[in-house]
């Protein structure tokens, strides 16, 4: 997992409350095994029109200046409903590696987590300002001092300390594993030599 330490990119507000996992990724992409290539379904019913090949020009992540924001500033209940984690794989596989919300589906923020997103708590007032940022104004966001850094203001965020740690070093499940290799392979020595033999 790609390390977050300090983030600096652009917002693109999408402030509609109860965005689910549906909204998000539609089922009919659950088929596809790679978590690569799911950036161009998100929100697939939202950007696109109904003969599915045209962009919906009224949305505004088709719009010229957000097309390259990478932190989205959203509304409450963010990605409620169903478990699916190729919602998050779609959000990480079009570019986002913040999500500024109200609040999160209890999975799915999770699950934003292990695929190193950031996913940032932030009452509506502080999100009202940042969704009126232009599109080519930065925020950084200090993961290390817990802070949104804006033109219209620094905001202070909570995160818990092990996944703080987690993102800070880029460390998923398999990457604290490694952490223990050499522990590990000084285990397989010491078992008895019939449990390493094959049939």
């Amino acid at each position: 997992m790609q390390e977050f330490t300090i983030y600096r990119g652009t917002t693109v507000p999408l402030m509609n409350d109860n965005i689910d996992t549906d909204q998000l990724l539609p089922k009919q992409f659950l088929k596809l095994i790679d978590k690569k290539g799911f950036g161009k379904y998100l929100l697939y019913a939202w950007r696109y029109l109904d003969d599915a090949y045209t962009e919906n020009p009224d949305f505004i992540l088709n719009h010229a200046p957000y097309r390259k924001a990478s932190i989205l500033i959203s509304g409450d209940n963010f990605g409620a409903g169903s478990s699916r984690e190729h919602a998050a794989w779609a959000l990480a596989d079009y570019g986002f590696r913040v999500i500024i919300a109200g609040s999160f589906g209890d999975i799915h923020y999770n699950n934003d987590l292990n695929n190193g997103i950031l996913p940032i708590v932030q009452p509506r007032e502080v999100r009202e300002k940042l969704a009126g940022l232009s599109p080519d104004q930065e925020v950084t966001v200090d993961l290390e001092q817990q802070k949104i850094i804006s033109p219209v203001g620094t905001f202070d965020f909570d995160m818990d300390a092990d996944w703080k740690h987690k993102l800070l070093n880029g460390l998923d499940d398999i990457g604290i594993t490694l952490q223990y290799e050499d522990l590990i392979a000084q285990y397989e020595q010491k078992r008895p030599s019939y449990w390493q033999q094959r049939k």
